[in-house]
């Protein structure tokens, strides 16, 4: 049976396509609609407009710290991915093969754990963290880094099954470059795909988070617009909106890194069939 054969026929991909796209176009829709929905149910833009409203700056003030905080967490946890994860996972490929399932299962181990446990876990860690270096609202990027684990791993070996690492490396270090410039020089422009979406999947991750942030008591956005929500629930839900929307750009923006990508590699396969 061949490939074409098997593939869902168009009414059966376009059904699915449009259930999917209902599961997730009819909330959106509900909550934007509530924030048009004015004081006596007529369709207003007063909520969204008051958002950069002068007079509103003090009871907003909470979602800009918030919105910073997390700012600062996505940049801290990526670092943690790419400087950390990232090239244990090459030298795990290169060097200690037999060690890829274990740290496979310890990478996967966080999807399988509720975030209030890992907060049970994390909290004698936390009190020491806090002694050390203080309890400012960077230091859940460690709580975050556990916790972005499984994509970013799945992401990054993904990309390193789809090359050749160790005839890459052994390749560079022949012709005399040192380790650094093998992950960095090598390596690194053929991971980009991972590295990024890796990257982008975290960022995603951190501006969504909200219960290890509450009950370390640490503000981010999340826990922000939950304060908000007390006094103004339609900006509230804008805000949300604005977030789902980055979201949704970060993963066309995955998506269009990965097109760039696999062209030229598709390309070179095409010459090569042809020569």
């Amino acid at each position: 049976m061949s490939r074409h054969q098997l593939a869902p026929r168009p009414a059966v991909r376009w059904t699915i396509v449009i259930v999917v796209g209902a599961i997730f176009l009819v909330p959106i829709a509900s909550m934007m609609g509530f924030t048009l929905r004015g004081v006596n149910g007529a369709l207003t833009l007063d909520h969204w407009t008051g958002i950069g409203d002068p007079a509103n700056v003090g009871a907003y003030r909470p979602i800009w710290t918030g919105l910073g905080n997390s700012l600062v967490l996505a940049v801290v946890t990526v670092g943690i991915v790419l400087l950390l994860l990232a090239p244990t996972m090459v030298l795990i490929t290169l060097r200690y093969p037999r060690l890829r399932r274990p740290f496979e299962f310890l990478c996967l181990l966080p999807i399988s754990i509720p975030a209030i446990v890992l907060v049970v876990g994390l909290s004698p860690v936390y009190l020491t963290i806090g002694r050390s270096v203080g309890t400012g609202a960077w230091t859940l990027a460690f709580a975050y880094g556990v916790t972005v684990l499984p994509f970013a791993y799945r992401a990054i070996q993904s990309n390193l099954d789809a090359i050749d690492v160790k005839t890459l490396a052994e390749a560079a270090r022949s012709l005399g470059a040192g380790w650094t410039n093998v992950l960095l020089r090598v390596l690194a422009p053929n991971l980009r795909v991972g590295l990024m979406a890796a990257s982008l999947i975290s960022v995603a991750v951190v501006l969504g988070e909200f219960t290890i942030a509450s009950l370390l008591n640490r503000q981010n956005l999340q826990t922000a617009l939950f304060v908000v929500s007390k006094q103004d629930p339609y900006v509230a839900v804008a805000f949300a909106l604005l977030a789902l929307l980055f979201a949704f750009l970060l993963l066309l923006a995955i998506g269009r890194v990965g097109r760039v990508a696999i062209r030229p590699v598709r390309r070179r396969a095409r010459i090569k069939e042809t020569s």
